[in-house]
């Protein structure tokens, strides 16, 4: 490093937001403004550049953000390692690593829509991981942009304290800059790209709103600083410092949100939120992080940023490269230095590191060393995602991160045979680097199955095995991640005798089995030993346990895992000989498959969020389409000729609904969704479903 390492002027922070809410064009700013970039290129920008974090090809096609890309600017006295993290919610796990591993971050919203589905999404996951941010309301140059509405969408549907730092001069084709409600100073910037900022006398007709906004803000944070508290109450006026150190306090601690406005695209405001970033978000020593010690069973320890402590470093995202495989990491304590030793903590594996790098999107710069409280790459190395590093004399674990369940499934086979090594490469490359895409083979049709978090994001992966691996695809019908359940209690009393000659095998277990709440993601089994009297021995529970679990990993019904099942075991027998923990568990077994039709067995479908905005005079046409694909209306909004509706939909409904929603709004309509919940399917649907299973399974018997 050019300069000597100080951890309080460094700043980890991700840019998260709705899809299309500007967050590459504003990491494109914040790229130029940091003397990173000499030229600003748009997303979807005339000159085909694209953005320089999207640097994957199929980003630049589609003009979305696949996956989080990270890079390091200096903004004054400050260093900024900054993640662009993806908007949709197919690539939720690259928002999900990312925010594990940062220390504050910037929530984008779009100034005329506001707070969207995906926005509540990357709020519950900031929120998970207790990561403090600062609102950028964007878009402040389109037709019908409102700040304010903005501002109270955040405190009405998200719950936050957010309080107004900055207001606009001027909205729509009139947004030229803001009101600094801290210094109550105008600012508006000029030239080609917006870097010359200019101070301006606050304009007349904004004086009496900046006092009110200022005041509102005074207000907020006298709950939060006793001495802004009690100047408030005296009618007195706080300095610059002390509403900056206050408004810093509120958001280290979560109470506070403050609010920027602005437009990226038009270059308006963008350095006065760097300059919010380097004020108002936590510093690496700021932001407490706890691992699990392993020498003591996990127990939790703080971590500090000390580079002469044990290393402590987790590799949060892995992307292959011409030169290997790339492993981020985040350093928490101590230090990674070329030539040094670190053990992955998962196999145990000391390994040197071979290289370290310093990114910047897709380039990269070596360095020699990387201090606690930074961000970096390392090559040559190989691990998997979430992997935890440390030296040699510490034995410890950071916390896994939150991976939600597939929702969606494809049959996938390699086109031409030679391409079968290709194909399997791909796979487990793909694997490796993202947690939420899954890969098995189907034992009784003997197909790939790859599963994910929606249409889109299996297209990506199966349009990068054309591209990266060379390697056509034939690609099946898409399969919904249904569940089974129950919906009665049923009794059991199943005897398992076997004599073979010699030892045969016997086992005898009676009890009831009966439906649970199913949690959101549908997966609850719960097990219950009421039995008395030692009629079946201590170790053989267990085995009945895992039969039962064993079962339902595939349903009779419709092949599909069986969730929300309480299973009592109440009774039973054993044989002093021929009995054992293999006849108890083949017991268990047969014993579900024999008294599930009794329980009145029921099917559940995944069930979306579908947010879909279109222009007022095609609502009538978009309901429609929703209630056509079995949807639930929950609510509908208008706000400057546009209409946002909120609806519940299955899954199974939603292929093909982008083109038809397309056709319909003439292109201007559009939607996002994301996985809400498990419900049953109509009675009609589960016999389909039933009856095509069961064809199939004759089919392969024959």
């Amino acid at each position: 490093m050019s300069k000597k390492w100080n951890i309080d002027m460094v700043r980890n922070i991700g840019i998260s937001a709705h899809i299309d809410s500007g967050k590459t064009t504003l990491s494109e700013r914040i790229l130029f403004y940091g003397g990173k970039i000499h030229a600003i290129h748009e997303v979807r920008g005339k000159d085909g550049v694209g953005a320089t974090m999207d640097s994957m090809d199929l980003e630049r096609e589609k003009g979305i953000t696949i996956q989080s890309a990270a890079t390091q600017v200096q903004w004054k006295d400050y260093t900024i390692n900054l993640i662009d993290t993806p908007g949709h919610v197919d690539f939720t796990v690259e928002v999900e690593r990312s925010l594990r591993v940062l220390d504050g971050a910037i929530l984008v919203l779009c100034g005329v829509s506001g707070v969207q589905s995906q926005s509540i999404t990357v709020d519950r996951q900031m929120k998970r991981y207790g990561v403090p941010r600062l609102a950028f309301v964007n878009k402040l140059d389109r037709q019908g942009a409102n700040p304010f509405r903005v501002k109270d969408a955040l405190i009405e549907k998200l719950r936050l304290n957010a309080v107004m730092i900055n207001i606009p001069i001027g909205l729509e084709d009139q947004h030229r800059g803001i009101v600094d409600l801290v210094q109550m100073k105008a600012f508006i910037n000029e030239g080609n790209d917006g870097e010359k900022i200019t101070e301006i006398a606050i304009p007349a007709d904004l004086v009496d709103q900046a006092k009110e906004y200022r005041q509102i803000m005074i207000g907020a944070l006298a709950d939060i600083d006793d001495s802004i508290g009690e100047k408030f109450l005296m009618e007195e006026e706080p300095t610059e410092a002390e509403i900056k150190a206050a408004i810093r306090k509120g958001v280290i601690d979560l109470k506070l949100v403050p609010v920027f406005c602005g437009s990226a695209y038009k270059n308006k405001n963008v350095q006065h939120l760097l300059d919010g970033v380097t004020y108002y978000l936590p510093t690496p020593a700021e932001k407490k992080e706890q691992a699990l010690d392993l020498n003591k069973g996990e127990e939790k320890f703080d971590l500090f940023p000390d580079a002469n402590k044990p290393t402590v470093a987790l590799a949060f995202k892995l992307q292959e490269t011409p030169f290997g495989q790339l492993t981020y990491m985040r350093v928490y304590q101590g230090k990674l230095q070329k030539g040094a030793f670190i053990t992955n903590q998962t196999n145990k594996k000391a390994v040197k590191i071979p290289r370290l790098v310093r990114m910047h999107s897709d380039k990269m710069e070596d360095i020699d060393v990387s201090y606690a409280g930074d961000i970096v790459a390392l090559f040559g190395i190989d691990c998997a995602s979430g992997d935890t590093f440390c030296s040699e004399d510490i034995n410890a674990s950071m916390q896994s991160m939150h991976v939600p369940d597939a929702v969606i499934s494809l049959a996938v086979a390699p086109k031409d045979k030679a391409a079968a090594n290709n194909f399997s490469k791909a796979l487990q490359k793909f694997r490796k680097e993202d947690p939420t895409f899954r890969v098995h083979r189907d034992e009784e049709s003997n197909e790939t199955i790859i599963s994910g978090m929606g249409e889109l994001h299996l297209e990506i992966y199966v349009e990068r095995m054309k591209r990266e691996f060379n390697c056509e695809v034939i690609v099946g019908q898409p399969q919904v991640a249904y569940r089974e359940t129950i919906t009665a209690e049923a009794d059991y009393d199943y005897t398992h005798k076997k004599q073979t000659g010699g030892s045969g095998q016997y086992a005898k277990i009676v009890g009831k089995i009966r439906p649970l709440p199913t949690q959101e993601d549908g997966s609850v089994f719960k097990f219950s030993n009421d039995v008395v009297g030692g009629r079946i021995p201590k170790e053989f529970i267990p085995a009945v346990e895992e039969g039962f679990k064993e079962q339902t990993v595939k349903g009779p019904l419709i092949g599909f895992p069986i969730v929300g099942v309480e299973v009592v075991l109440e009774d039973g027998a054993y044989h002093d000989v021929d009995s054992s923990y293999m006849a108890f568990k083949i017991a268990g077994m047969a014993a579900l498959r024999e008294v599930y039709p009794a329980a009145k067995p029921a099917v559940l479908e995944p069930i979306m969020k579908l947010e879909t905005v279109v222009p007022d005079e095609y609502q009538g046409s978009a309901v429609g389409q929703i209630n056509q694909r079995r949807g639930t209306i929950v609510g509908t909004t208008a706000f400057d000729g546009n209409c946002v509706i909120e609806a519940e939909v299955p899954l199974t409904e939603m292929f093909g609904y982008s083109t038809d929603l397309r056709s319909a709004t003439k292109g201007k309509g559009e939607f996002s969704m994301e996985f809400a919940k498990y419900l049953p399917v109509p009675r009609n649907i589960q016999e389909e479903l039933a009856k095509k299973y069961q064809a199939k399974r004759a089919a392969e018997q024959k």
